[in-house]
């Protein structure tokens, strides 16, 4: 019992008690006490398929049947053994491939010279409990004669087996107290490679380790991002979804369900699963199971009449040919899988053939097989219910099932283990004395080797088969390699295992996949890849965005904001163009900001054309007043100053074109400094004209002197002085902080606007502001003269003339500051324009008119009135 608790644990439950009973009453042996010596007495014999003695001896454990028919378990009689049904041909042939190895080997002249190997091969039925009674039956020998006790080392050297992961890890754990290595065939379990628990464990099959890293790129190769998972309630399934799901950790494949197969069979958890997989969206599922497992639920599954489903297989069940039949076509076909890699057997072919009813008429498997290939009974009992047949039928292409030799995989499996022994063993037998790898350098002992002793050169052992180099790392594992099988369409309706590519494990990181996607064929039969995904791909020009409390796969396509943009299909974030560049329409690229100024557009046209057109009205009244420079409307309102005005009113007209064009350093400066200077220039004019007007009808007493304040000379006085001031504040502005040109940038994000800045806008309201104080003062003294006597008192335009000044530039004010750019500019430049003409229509107007139409007015009689 204590060895039994070093096997499997120590407290097993009732009905772990009554399993493990039932798995040992084959084998357990008794000693009778009363006897002076021991004698073992085999309390039930469990058969084996085949057997052969030899000088060494292997065990080997084959899932032939994949069913069982457990017995009742009441404790009122002994119960029978287990019974296994459902024939798996495939199963035997690697039992046969294992047989032929040995028979290999014991021919060799040059492998194990003048020694034989032997075999026990054991049933498992693909069954934990079946799988413990095969286990330790290969333990035992075949008789009560073969069974001494255990006083030397142990007949058998090593065990061949077993296919499933969880049945390997409890044959492990069941030789592991005999230190007899296993390896298996067809366990690809990552957690077998644990050298802690499994310290004798090996295989010739690839670790799962290998096989997710090789499906996880498969499914980010054809950019399926949403994926099913369906796993076998096995140690197999359990750490193959772990490992996957660990590989696809930091891709952008997310996983739609996690479902798993029960154990024992259950078709309303079955109906529920296949449920989950018609309502996904997820148009891939990968599939980690045995194919004893998937036989039930496969049948459910065609009858639910689900199609369109992207099968990818693992290993365990890609290559099983009791899933080639034409009916598993239109639900199966297109699957896609990692298999193991194929070899070649020259012999197993003929081999095969060899084994039939007339060759071993007591061998009951032999007798299944047949009636599993022709449904017919080779034997001549009474109890079946098959048709009788002679038993020597010829083996056909057809029973692929077994006859499939062409590319063997799993077999080639088989074949390659049983050589590893007989190559450890040789170079064990080999060894030289005095420089042995065992305590004091010593040898094995050829006529007493144990099993320990083997592993050792197990470890180390490397030999070529068919140009394969076969050999173990340090954690048991053999080199991973693995063909990429597509399910497709033979030419009689079956399913055939195509080659479409490989994985090489040893390559470096993103070389390991190789895949030929033209010979491929789909699920439905397409020649396109299937599409997988939670959403459809974001187009360039949007992003990502994740949907709450769901898998990062599934999320909204949400368009760019202005200003950024992505250039690739799925992006996370949409990016900022830079400063002088601007998102196209459809956020896909960054294109440079349009650029605006007053330009010499129709805006721009049209102000230029103003601006000249009241230059020349200016100019022609100018000269209207110069031809008549000697009549009495002219003399009588100071012509010198009328001649100052219009020269003034000029300018201003002239300066609005500065405001048009690029901006450049010089027009900056020039803008504003022209515009003020000009301006205080007419106003000054303006002002002194008013004095002059106030002054002369407001000296009534004889002798008055106030017209000698206000001669000529002091009028230009008055002029220079007030327009001196508006020189010195702008000479100051340029040398502290002159207006430059400025790429207005966040007023309107899509564009560059290229304006002046005026520097100091201290300055810059300075100098309106003085203009405004000019044309304030006109006002006043205008308003305060516009009763005086005469017929043409000027007093009363001038008054209109500034009533339209400040009208415009009060206007003009907040116009200017909420208009950005060219805009901007232009408010400025119609201020400019509409107060010019506003002076040259209010002032000169007038005059004119009675210069020009009523010349019988322009007398001096006329304009002193009273």
């Amino acid at each position: 019992m204590k060895v039994l608790e070093a096997v499997f644990g120590p407290g097993p439950n009732v009905f772990t008690e009554k399993l493990l009973s039932l798995a040992l009453l084959p084998t357990v042996v008794t000693s009778t006490p009363s006897s002076a010596a021991k004698v073992c007495t085999l309390q039930n014999i469990f058969q084996p398929g085949f057997v052969a003695k030899g000088d060494y001896v292997i065990g080997g454990i084959f899932p032939i049947h994949y069913n069982q028919e457990m017995p009742d378990l009441n404790c009122t009689y002994r119960p029978p053994p287990v019974k296994c049904n459902g024939f798996d041909p495939r199963a035997f042939r690697w039992a046969q491939t294992m047989r032929l190895a040995v028979e290999e080997i014991n021919q060799s002249t040059e492998l194990l010279p003048n020694k034989t190997l032997g075999y026990k091969i054991f049933d498992s039925c693909a069954y934990p409990l079946t799988g413990q009674r095969a286990a330790l039956a290969v333990l035992n020998g075949l008789s009560e004669n073969d069974s001494p006790m255990c006083s030397g080392a142990s007949p058998l050297l090593s065990v061949i087996g077993e296919s499933g992961s969880a049945l390997s890890i409890l044959l492990s754990r069941i030789l592991q107290p005999f230190r007899i290595p296993v390896i298996s065939y067809f366990s690809s379990c990552a957690c077998l490679s644990d050298r802690r628990k499994y310290p004798t464990f090996f295989r010739v099959i690839p670790s799962d380790d290998y096989q997710v890293k090789a499906i996880a790129q498969l499914l980010v190769r054809f950019n399926w991002t949403w994926v099913g998972l369906v796993r076998g309630d096995r140690e197999y399934g359990r750490f193959a979804v772990e490992g996957l799901l660990r590989e696809l950790q930091g891709t952008k494949v997310c996983v739609a369900y996690q479902e798993i197969i029960p154990l024992l069979y259950n078709r309303h958890r079955t109906l529920e699963i296949i449920q989950v997989m018609r309502s996904s969206s997820a148009k891939v599922v990968v599939l980690f199971s045995a194919e004893g497992e998937m036989a039930p639920f496969l049948r459910d599954y065609m009858m639910q009449n689900i199609t369109g489903i992207q099968w990818v297989a693992s290993e365990a069940w890609v290559t099983a040919s009791v899933f080639a039949g034409s009916e598993y076509y239109p639900y199966m076909g297109g699957t896609i899988g990692f298999g193991i890699r194929k070899g070649h057997i020259s012999r197993l072919s003929d081999y095969l053939q060899t084994v039939n009813p007339q060759m071993y008429p007591n061998n009951v498997l032999v007798k299944e097989l047949w009636e599993a290939l022709y449904g017919c009974s080779p034997s001549l009992s009474s109890g079946s219910q098959l048709p009788p047949c002679s038993g020597q039928e010829s083996l056909l292409e057809q029973h692929s099932a077994y006859m499939n030799t062409s590319s063997p995989r799993v077999a080639y499996n088989v074949y390659k283990a049983v050589y590893a022994i007989a190559y450890s063993l040789h170079n064990l037998l080999h060894c030289q004395h005095g420089s042995g790898p065992f305590q004091n350098n010593s040898c094995a002992q050829s006529n007493n080797i144990h099993p320990w002793q083997l592993q050792y050169y197990l470890q180390e052992v490397t030999f070529n088969i068919a140009g394969e180099e076969v050999n173990f790392d340090l954690k048991g594992d053999s080199i991973p390699y693995y063909d990429i099988i597509n399910w497709q369409r033979g030419t009689g309706g079956n399913i055939e295992f195509v080659n479409v590519g490989l994985f090489d494990g040893t390559k470096p990181a993103g070389e390991e996949l190789v895949i030929q996607e033209d010979r491929i064929i789909w699920a439905g039969h397409q020649s396109e890849v299937p599409v997988s995904v939670c959403s459809a791909s974001c187009r360039p020009g949007s992003r990502k965005a994740v949907r709450h409390r769901e898998p990062v796969c599934c999320f909204d396509c949400v368009p760019c904001d202005s200003g950024k943009i992505s250039n690739q299909t799925n992006s996370v974030e949409c990016t900022f163009c830079p400063e002088d560049f601007w998102s196209n329409e459809d956020r896909t690229a960054c294109i440079p900001k349009k650029v605006e100024f007053l330009a010499y557009d129709s805006l721009g046209i049209a102000l230029t054309v103003i601006s000249v057109v009241g230059a020349c009205l200016t100019i022609a009244v100018f000269a209207v007043f110069f031809y008549h420079r000697n009549t009495a409307i002219v003399r009588v309102n100071n012509s010198e100053l009328s001649f100052f005005i219009l020269f003034a009113l000029t300018l201003c007209f002239l300066c609005t074109l500065v405001f048009i064009g690029e901006p450049t350093s010089w027009s900056c400066m020039l803008r504003h400094t022209a515009f003020s200077i000009t301006f205080s220039l007419c106003f000054s004019c303006i002002l002194g004209k008013t004095l002059v007007v106030l002054a002369a009808f407001t000296a009534t007493r004889p002798g008055d002197n106030i017209m000698r304040w206000l001669g000529p000379k002091q009028q230009r006085v008055i002029i220079l002085s007030c327009t001196l001031v508006q020189v010195v504040i702008c000479t100051a502005w340029l040398i502290d902080a002159p207006p430059f040109p400025s790429r207005n940038t966040h007023y309107e994000h899509s564009k560059i606007i290229l304006e002046c800045s005026v520097g100091s806008s201290l300055a810059f309201w300075c100098v309106l502001g003085y203009i405004g104080l000019q044309a304030c003062l006109s006002f006043v003294l205008a308003f305060l003269a516009r009763k005086l006597p005469g017929n043409f008192n000027e007093a009363k335009f001038i008054t209109f003339s500034m009533l339209i000044f400040c009208a415009v530039w009060l206007a003009f004010i907040p116009a200017y500051i909420s208009s950005p750019g060219n805009y901007a500019d232009a408010v400025e430049s119609f201020a400019i324009l509409a107060s010019s003409f506003g002076l040259l229509f209010c002032m000169f107007a007038p005059k004119c008119y009675i210069i020009l139409l009523k010349p019988e007015k322009n007398t001096k009689q006329h304009l002193m009135g009273k």
